[in-house]
């Protein structure tokens, strides 16, 4: 089985910031690409960054130059550090692993169960 356990979320003032976590565990072959989503009320689910095994990134318009998205593959965690953080962050977070399970080997997304992000104006 395979679990993506993320920490890191919280309530925070505009203009703050938070580091988020997501560590990948059980019987993984191999991890593509990690991210992190998000959905606020009422709104689709949307990507906020991503990050291959190699390092290359990207990011949703809306955070790019706020928000930072690392990787440690020795660890499978990946992480998201968000500062600048504005009423319009405030979303459940959710990471995302492309990977190679040993039970099943083929290429397929993991979802972690979320962690709610709330900005204060």
């Amino acid at each position: 089985q395979v679990q993506l356990v993320e920490s890191g979320g919280g309530l925070v003032e505009a203009g703050g910031s938070l580091r988020l976590s997501c560590a990948a565990s059980g019987s993984i072959f191999s991890i593509n690409t990690m991210g992190w989503y998000r959905q606020a009320p009422g709104k689709q689910r949307e990507l906020v960054a991503r990050i291959t095994s190699g390092g290359s990134t990207n990011y949703a318009d809306s955070v790019k130059g706020r928000f930072t998205i690392s990787r440690d593959n020795a660890k499978n965690t990946v992480y998201l550090q968000m500062n600048s953080l504005k009423p319009e962050d405030t979303a459940v977070y959710y990471c995302n692993a492309y990977l190679i399970a040993v039970l099943r080997p083929t290429l397929r997304d993991y979802w972690g169960q979320g962690t709610q992000v709330t900005v204060s104006s």
